[in-house]
């Protein structure tokens, strides 16, 4: 751990990719879905959508940015139709939730996507209750990571102190406003698409490769700092 995170009181939280593992691949049924949504749009073949969509999204943050800007896409029918996915891989994660529950302060999901997938990915884990809100793309004024005013938006819609907050992500490039604006950063690098795309260590304080050990790791650290505080004697 290589950065002390007892000064963090607000825990911000990616939802995709990063709440559960990327092996559930629930991503790639929203990829086929962006991949249909853009052929529908653009009249074009399969194949030649996919390569439109990869663009996008690697040029404007997420494929809806891009349908916005180049197609006049409305937001919601895109969103509604891309998160229109089946979620039987994911169960309730009981190690998640407790090292959840372990972490002091406040738990917000700030996401690209909507908040009723939000929403319905936390109730097939069972933690939609551990988390004070869900800051979603719609909030956000469509305007996607790793844009800079999202960010700032966020901390100023639940009056976070960047300098008390941590940021957990799994893809890295989306952690470099986070960093700009003080928060301490945690890259999850389990393997999702595109993850390490732009990756610098320079904005990344923390390194991991799976979320749910170095959780359960912070709130054992974090609780014996606590004891060891309230044990020491009275100087």
């Amino acid at each position: 751990m290589p950065r002390s995170l007892d000064h963090v009181d607000c825990w911000i939280f990616d939802l995709d990719n990063t709440l559960y593992h990327p092996c559930h691949r629930l991503f790639d049924q929203i990829d086929r879905r962006m991949e249909e949504f853009v052929a529908r749009v653009t009249g074009c073949a399969p194949d030649q959508a996919r390569a439109i969509q990869k663009a996008y999204f690697h040029e404007h943050g997420t494929t809806l940015a891009g349908l916005m800007r180049h197609h006049d896409v409305v937001a919601e029918d895109f969103l509604a139709f891309v998160h229109d996915i089946v979620l039987d891989e994911l169960v309730p994660d009981a190690a998640l939730t407790a090292a959840l529950d372990a972490l002091p302060g406040r738990r917000i999901v700030f996401t690209n996507a909507d908040a009723p997938h939000a929403q319905r990915v936390l109730n097939r884990l069972g933690i939609a209750d551990r988390f004070e809100a869900i800051h979603d793309i719609v909030a956000c004024n469509h305007i996607p990571k790793p844009a800079s005013e999202p960010y700032r938006q966020l901390c100023e819609t639940y009056a976070i102190d960047p300098a008390r907050a941590a940021m957990v992500e799994d893809m890295a490039r989306n952690l470099a406003p986070a960093h700009a604006l003080g928060m301490t950063t945690v890259w999850i690098d389990n393997g999702s698409e595109a993850g390490n795309r732009d990756h610098d260590p320079d904005f990344i304080d923390i390194h991991v490769d799976d979320l749910v050990p170095w959780l359960q790791g912070v709130g054992e650290r974090l609780a014996t700092g606590a004891i060891a505080k309230q044990e020491s004697p009275a100087t």
